[in-house]
């Protein structure tokens, strides 16, 4: 016979524990913030150690008590994914996938009609986000990331490195300033991603050129909204070559050079380490690495 502590006990100490409120504990787990304390004091009397400090205004984790924390977490993340992975449906024809806005609607929506084609029994739900997932706290069974690979407790596939090149409209190219040769851009605004400002020049330093003064700039949030700015005639963007595929093969983009900047980044298929795979995840994640 197994020698454990009052489990309800441990559930309560492991959310006070985590908020270091009793009143936030007890929201959490539907009961008073006096309930908790009650279960908490049980699982003290039961160890023999005070597990929290107290004051009138806040509680505070003992360094038995964060000892014993950093096991109790260990044991439910334990035990919830175990439950997870018990309950999935492996036939499940149903997948549920966060992709960055710029690769959804460049990417991965004119191509859709294809993995339709091949898997009708296939069904996709499609969120787009741009943050990184805790896959043990959402339902998101997949989701493709762009950066350096270098992410923990997560199952990390290589898709394609990302090659950026200047785009802009071909309004450009027939005006007054034309683009025949890289020094040529400081005739141009240039449009920047704000939080990658860095990319400008280091396409710059491998064309040939340290620095130029460019004739404006133009600051977006987002590649997305930088490469629609280049489709409008507003300046010259650097973008991914392959999510603007579509736009520079009908001409509503044009590279004035072919110059291409390896960002050392890349896009990548994830999802929770060591789960096993639906029939959907396997069809999706088949058909990605192939199209890719």
């Amino acid at each position: 016979m197994r020698h454990l502590p009052p489990l309800n006990a441990l559930r309560a100490f492991e959310s006070a524990a985590r908020n270091l409120s009793f009143a936030a504990a007890g929201k959490e787990l539907f009961v008073t913030a006096s309930a908790v304390s009650h279960q908490v004091k049980t699982l003290e009397e039961y160890l023999g150690l005070s597990l929290f400090s107290r004051s009138k205004r806040k509680v505070a984790l003992t360094p038995a008590g964060e000892q014993y924390l950093t096991s109790v977490r260990h044991a439910f993340d334990e035990i919830e994914m175990a439950t997870q992975r018990l309950t999935e449906n492996q036939e499940s024809n149903v997948v549920k996938i966060s992709v960055a806005p710029n690769f959804l609607t460049r990417w991965l929506m004119p191509r859709m009609a294809r993995f339709q084609a091949l898997y009708p029994d296939i069904e996709l739900e499609i969120n787009a986000s741009m943050g990184l997932l805790d896959f043990d706290r959402t339902n998101t069974d997949m989701a493709v990331y762009f950066g350096s690979g270098e992410w923990d407790d997560i199952e990390v596939h290589f898709l394609r490195r990302v090659m950026l090149v200047p785009v802009c409209s071909p309004k450009l190219l027939d005006g007054e300033l034309p683009l025949e040769k890289p020094e040529d851009l400081a005739k141009h605004t240039l449009i920047y991603v704000s939080k990658r400002k860095w990319e400008w020049e280091n396409w710059l330093q491998q064309a040939g050129m340290d620095f130029i003064s460019a004739r404006g700039s133009l600051q977006m949030s987002s590649g997305q909204l930088a490469t629609a700015a280049a489709q409008e005639g507003l300046g010259v963007a650097l973008a991914d070559s392959t999510l603007t595929s579509r736009e520079i093969k009908s001409g509503q983009l044009v590279v004035p050079f072919d110059i291409k900047l390896d960002t050392n980044r890349a896009f990548y298929l994830v999802y929770r380490k060591q789960r096993p795979l639906t029939v959907g995840m396997k069809a999706f994640k088949e058909w990605l690495m192939s199209e890719m």
